[in-house]
């Protein structure tokens, strides 16, 4: 499967909303762990705002929201659901505010976070990624030209190789490619080379 991701962080800066200030921090992350650190920096680097509201979404991990101070289900949500709607994973979203005196009511403050975030993400450079796995490939060097030919074909990227007496091959591919990869490689070597997927692949 194919799916969204930045392609760099990027900034956006909304025009002003009854005197308040908005603007918002696309960022690619890859786990939750460099998610709330690049909400962390954000925040650090903006001490005058007065609310940092974010969200995050991740290809395999949990989907998170924050409104920061803002009413409940008025910012983070609001965000979130521009992520989902732009069908982008890998990504935290940070919307900050200052600010302006008056008072924007729950639906005010639904409309601003979300367009901002809206408008940050249509304007992001975003990159298409393939999920992928890794296949173990078990040969003997008698099969190696075949082998070499199945993993071209199939656009795998070797992970690690163990040469001893017979090869033994850990390679990444498209997650929608393996099974054919692995057919590929038992019918160019008359069932000789059985590959399988590694019990620790991922995307």
């Amino acid at each position: 499967m194919r799916y969204l991701t930045p392609a760099a962080a990027s900034t956006y800066e909304a025009d002003p909303i009854k005197g308040s200030r908005f603007w918002a921090h696309v960022v690619p992350v890859t786990d939750e762990a460099g998610a709330m650190g690049a909400v962390r920096s954000i925040e650090a680097e903006n001490p005058d705002a007065d609310h940092c509201c974010w969200a995050w979404r991740l290809r395999s991990g949990p989907t998170r929201s924050w409104d920061a101070a803002e009413p409940r289900g008025s910012a983070g949500r609001p965000i979130l659901a521009q992520i989902e709607g732009h069908e982008v994973f890998d990504v935290a979203v940070v919307v900050l505010r200052h600010f302006g005196g008056t008072k924007l009511g729950v639906g005010g403050l639904v409309r601003a976070y979300g367009g901002t975030a809206g408008k940050a993400l249509d304007r992001a450079v975003l990159r298409e990624v393939a999920d992928t796995v890794e296949v173990v490939v078990p040969y003997t060097y008698a099969d190696t030209q075949a082998v070499e030919a199945a993993l071209l074909s199939a656009g795998a990227v070797d992970v690690t190789t163990d040469w001893g007496e017979h090869v033994r091959r850990v390679v990444r591919v498209e997650a929608d490619a393996a099974d054919a990869l692995i057919t590929d490689l038992r019918d160019r070597t008359a069932g000789r080379v059985l590959a399988t997927p590694s019990a620790s692949s991922g995307a």
